[in-house]
């Protein structure tokens, strides 16, 4: 019974870093985060308070699908961006995967903002190896709603929101490990690049990623 449960373990985890793969072409996870941006920003209710990304050192967002049956498995892409001197940095490639145990039938997409509020975030984002949230850097649930905004303390180097099914969910990303996507930023780049580099302001933004820097700066002006 446990070399089934393993074996079906092992499938959903295939299959969810399979379905993170197919739409996880970097064009599409930068396209994927705007879209996102707009979604989270578009209820005053529910939204990021403006102070907490006028504040942000680094925004990462990712699309994460988990599915499940016996065990469960997750597995998703996106996109990290780090604020300079000269505004917003071009996008770094981030992925995340894992299994689970315990019987959670179905497929879930959730949607995660994940705002850095210290450089040593970013810097973390930067190493070009695997981040554990809430390891060395402390992460939350991040404080919602315009009205909040004169009430918002900083409390965490790291504030995470999400929407799930199209609901917001609350959901933290505690323990959870996003990797640096080395071959999608050679892919987007057109060469090897340094996760440090992309995110220090030493390369380029493409033509793909203006659309994502233009709404950034919308909603973090200062």
């Amino acid at each position: 019974m446990t070399k089934i449960i393993f074996s079906i373990v092992g499938v959903l985890l295939t299959a969810c870093l399979d379905i993170a793969a197919v739409h996880a072409s970097m064009q599409e996870d930068v396209d994927q985060a705007v879209t996102i941006i707009q979604r989270f920003q578009e209820i005053p209710e529910r939204a990021i308070p403006d102070n907490v990304l006028r504040d942000a050192k680094g925004v990462a967002i990712l699309t994460v699908t988990k599915a499940g049956f016996i065990g469960s498995a997750r597995g998703g892409s996106g996109i990290v961006i780090a604020r300079t001197a000269k505004g917003w940095s071009a996008p770094s490639a981030i992925g995340t995967g894992g299994i689970g145990v315990g019987f959670q039938a179905g497929v879930e997409v959730t949607e995660f903002v994940i705002v850095l509020n210290t450089q040593e975030a970013v810097n973390a984002f930067s190493q070009g190896g695997n981040v554990t949230l809430g390891a060395a850097l402390s992460a939350a649930v991040g404080p919602v709603g315009r009205t909040a905004e004169g009430n918002v303390a900083l409390q965490a180097a790291m504030y995470t929101y999400s929407i799930s099914q199209g609901l917001f969910a609350g959901i933290s990303l505690e323990g959870t490990v996003i990797a640096t996507r080395d071959e999608a930023n050679a892919e987007y780049y057109g060469k090897p690049v340094a996760a440090k580099d992309i995110l220090a302001g030493k390369v380029k933004s493409p033509a793909g990623a203006q659309k994502l820097l233009q709404v950034l700066s919308k909603y973090s002006a200062r």
